[in-house]
C-alpha cells in the first residue's frame, strides 16, 4: 500500500501580488522552491491563513531572492496581497517508508527570505 504524506511545507509566507489575468498557478522565490524540494510544475495546496482559504494549484518558479510569492488566475481570487499563507507538497511513499520519512519545513523571515530549513521530526 502507498501513503500519501507531506513532503514539504513553505510555512508563513505573504502573498506579494495577486493576478487573476494569468492563466493559473501560484509563482514562488525559486530558492523557496529549492529549499523546499518543490519542482516547477508540481502539484502542490495553498493554505490562506487569513481567511480559510485551501486550494490546489502547481507551481512556476520566481526570481531567486525575491520574495515572490504570486497567485495567478484562479488561485488570485482565494487570496489578496498581504495574505499569509502556507505551500505544502506531498509524495506517496509505501507504509514502511512512512515510518522514518521527515518532511522539510522551510522557515520565512521578513521579505519571504528562507530563515530556516529543517526536518520534521516527532
Amino acid at each position: 500500500m502507498e501513503l500519501t504524506i507531506l513532503k514539504s511545507k513553505i510555512h508563513t509566507v505573504k502573498v506579494t501580488e495577486a493576478n487573476v489575468e494569468y492563466n493559473g498557478s501560484i509563482t514562488v522565490d525559486a530558492d523557496l522552491l529549492d529549499a523546499a524540494q518543490i519542482k516547477k510544475y508540481e502539484q502542490v495546496y495553498i493554505n490562506n491563513a487569513v481567511n480559510g482559504s485551501r486550494i490546489m494549484t502547481y507551481v512556476l518558479p520566481g526570481k531567486r531572492g525575491s520574495g515572490e510569492v504570486c497567485m495567478n488566475g484562479g488561485a488570485a481570487l482565494h487570496a489578496k496581497v498581504g495574505d499569509t499563507v502556507h505551500i505544502l507538497s506531498f509524495c506517496k511513499v509505501s507504509e514502511e517508508e512512512a515510518d522514518n520519512y521527515e518532511p522539510i519545513l522551510v522557515f520565512t523571515k521578513v521579505g519571504n527570505q528562507i530563515a530556516s530549513v529543517e526536518r520534521y521530526n516527532y
